[in-house]
């Protein structure tokens, strides 16, 4: 199993996957030897979390080859074919089973012309979030790209980044139609995290970084208190709780036997 990417996207699903190998599968499935499963991070730059702080790069490799994933850094993928992931290295993978996780390209749009497009088919946007060149277009999120002092090369791919940008696009929409002054969007980094495995978290701060315990637990609070309403909260809750004490799932798959 190989994951492109590592981003918190990649490192949280290698971590997991870690995991299951380890504790959920071999007691469903004790036919199946999955000493032989192996679970590979690729990441083009010199570090896992590269976009974070060299506690969270250092932290995220240890705690990756602890939980038996092989990390390979400064490594990019060429090119896959179902069956073999192809390196830049001009290494070989068989796998039949690669996640991307190394971020995201936009679909082209029929009609934008190529001047108001960059790398990765990200469309060119001023701070209210208008499409260069148009004066009824606009872009947020992924696919919007935003040239600010803060940001020269763009804002991060985030959750964060597009829904602050949406609110601040509706206010300047309201406000084009009043006649009101418009709002400069600017992004506010309140901090990243990342969750690898059971009690190994990593939390990045505006002030302060700090990794292990305390960092998954402030992970999971975050999370939880980021779900509607109280009732999903109380079930989520509970069902970590029990994946916690038990180590299980309530998940199954059911395998026909070899005949």
């Amino acid at each position: 199993m190989v994951i492109v990417g590592g981003g918190p996207t990649g490192v949280e699903l290698a971590g997991a996957f870690s995991e299951i190998k380890r504790n959920v599968l071999p007691k469903d499935y004790h036919r199946i030897d999955f000493s032989k499963l192996k679970i590979i991070l690729v990441e083009g730059s010199p570090h896992t979390l590269n976009s974070m702080s060299d506690i969270a790069k250092d932290a995220s490799e240890k705690y990756l080859q602890k939980l038996g994933v092989k990390v390979m850094v400064d490594t990019i993928v060429k090119n896959y074919d179902g069956e073999t992931l192809m390196l830049g290295n001009g290494e070989k993978i068989k796998t039949k089973t690669v996640i991307w996780a190394a971020g995201v390209t936009a679909n082209t749009i029929e009609g934008i012309p190529q001047t108001s497009v960059t790398h990765a088919n990200r469309l060119i946007v001023d701070r209210i979030n208008k499409l260069s060149g148009f004066d009824n277009i606009f872009a947020i999120g992924d696919m919007a790209f935003m040239e600010t002092p803060k940001y020269p090369k763009g804002h991060p791919q985030l959750a964060n980044v597009a829904i602050n940008q949406a609110r601040n696009l509706a206010k300047n929409l309201k406000n084009i139609q009043q006649g009101k002054e418009l709002v400069d969007y600017e992004y506010i980094d309140l901090g990243s995290m990342a969750t690898l495995a059971r009690n190994k978290a990593i939390v990045d701060l505006p002030f302060l970084s700090f990794k292990g315990f305390f960092a998954w637990v402030i992970w999971m609070f975050l999370h939880l208190m980021l779900i509607l309403s109280v009732r999903n909260k109380l079930i989520i809750f509970i069902n970590w709780a029990w994946g916690y004490v038990f180590k299980d799932t309530a998940l199954r798959l059911i395998l026909k036997d070899n005949k």
